[in-house]
């Protein structure tokens, strides 16, 4: 069974061929296996150009070597590099000569897991190095750098600081309740609240803002047929993604582009047209169409402002609308029917009229805000944390407001900050780090 104590050794370069390919080793052997392949003791922390060796002394590949003694690297073990020539025939045999010599395939992740458990990272920064192998954009790699650099990590241990102090506070008045001294009457205990509100909400603000663009916002164009949702999809991605003509019912299936809308990632989805009709195919893209609605963070109900027509199959009232009016280069006067909700924006797909504020719109519904600085990459889980523990720390303060059972605060608290010390891994379950560390590539 692998355990922390083996010599684990990867390819820790991408995939196919590639000027240079490296195989990462890390664990008490490195040093060891690092003498047998170069047959030199090597230097650390020096780069040594020799030759890499099989077991017969033939020559497998000519590269660098290089030599971190613990706890000075990456995984706070003895990590060994060895930079050959990238193709995958060179590195297959390389990593089998190292295996040969007593390491062990890593797991995907585990060179970073050893980081975390060796406390070189905390389990935010150690999932920001995932994040920002898989970023998709500038911005979210520029975020994921930050996290990985610890702003993510400082942001949450100064609400800890906060927290603790008005639990220290808290508890005192509850060991000295015999006193003559009320300690919840102190005005330290309402500053203490007041920043400690003021840093949750600027905290889940970037929280929010991040877990966006890591996972993207998934926005549905519905509406009736012939409305241009194709060709609302096609000017959006900008490509010929769906096809477009004057027949109706021509999208019979959903429809998915990922786009990147001035550093936010969105999910577009074209949809059928949302109509009654006999025909069997049409019914099914219309079914996908509804489930996709159901399941989306934003719809885009778009309205032909030469025929406006309201979709007779009913949208989630639990998922955000933005009304669009298609088609104003020819209509100037249009009578909306009595059911249909207010119109947000008017635009022309075809002459790309109102284009522009649709895209500032979709910013804006991703919650995309230029005013908050230094922007990390958070996660689903992150963003759960945070609003547990500012619920927990808003049940606490109602209960020491109204003086109400105080020994209840205190355990809110604790709550609190149990929630806060899951984000960077202080106080965490082992199945939740192993679902973590699975997402990884081998290498890392």
């Amino acid at each position: 069974m692998p355990t922390a104590a083996d010599t684990i050794a990867a390819i820790a370069s991408g995939a196919g061929r590639a000027g240079v390919g490296v195989i990462r080793v890390s664990g008490p052997d490195a040093p060891a296996i690092a003498q047998m392949i170069t047959g030199v003791s090597l230097t650390t922390r020096h780069a040594h150009y020799l030759n890499f060796k099989s077991e017969q002394g033939n020559a497998i590949d000519i590269g660098i070597a290089l030599l971190f003694a613990a706890p000075h690297s990456y995984t706070g073990e003895h990590v060994l590099e060895l930079q050959g020539h990238g193709g995958p025939v060179v590195m297959d045999q390389l990593l089998e000569r190292v295996l040969q010599c007593g390491a062990r395939a890593a797991r995907p992740g585990e060179f970073t897991e050893r980081a975390f458990l060796n406390d070189k990272l905390d389990l935010a920064q150690a999932e920001a190095v995932a994040d920002l192998i898989n970023a998709n954009t500038a911005a979210a790699s520029q975020a994921a750098v930050r996290s990985m650099s610890g702003a993510l990590s400082l942001a949450v241990n100064d609400a800890l600081e906060e927290l603790i102090a008005l639990r220290v506070w808290l508890e005192a008045a509850l060991d000295f309740s015999e006193e003559e001294i009320d300690f919840l009457a102190e005005p330290q205990v309402k500053q203490r609240a007041a920043a400690l509100e003021q840093l949750f909400t600027k905290l889940i603000a970037n929280a929010q803002q991040g877990q966006r663009l890591r996972d993207g916002l998934t926005i549905v164009i519905a509406g009736v047929t012939n409305v241009g949702k194709s060709s609302l999809l096609n000017a959006l991605s900008g490509a010929d993604s769906a096809i477009v003509t004057d027949i109706a019912g021509t999208t019979r299936d959903v429809l998915h582009e990922h786009i990147n809308l001035d550093g936010m990632p969105l999910h577009i989805i074209d949809t059928a047209g949302l109509r009654e009709t006999t025909d069997v195919v049409e019914q099914q893209g219309i079914q996908r169409a509804q489930q996709a609605a159901n399941t989306a963070d934003h719809i885009l109900l778009l309205i032909d402002a030469t025929n406006p027509q309201i979709p007779d199959i009913e949208l989630p009232d639990s998922i955000p609308t933005t009304v669009v009016l298609n088609k104003i280069d020819l209509q100037n006067k249009v009578t909306l029917p009595a059911s249909c909700p207010p119109v947000d924006l008017s635009l022309s797909v075809k002459t790309g009229e109102g284009l522009d504020q649709l895209k500032e719109h979709l910013l804006k519904v991703a919650g995309r805000d230029d005013s908050i600085e230094g922007v990390f990459l958070a996660r689903r889980r992150h963003l759960q944390a945070l609003n547990v523990a500012q619920e927990a720390c808003a049940n606490a303060l109602k209960r020491l407001q109204e003086n109400n059972m105080p020994e209840l605060a205190a355990e809110e608290l604790k709550m609190a900050q149990q929630a806060l010390n899951e984000i960077t891994g202080q106080f965490d379950a082992d199945d939740l780090l192993g679902r973590i560390f699975a997402d990884f590539c081998v290498g890392k």
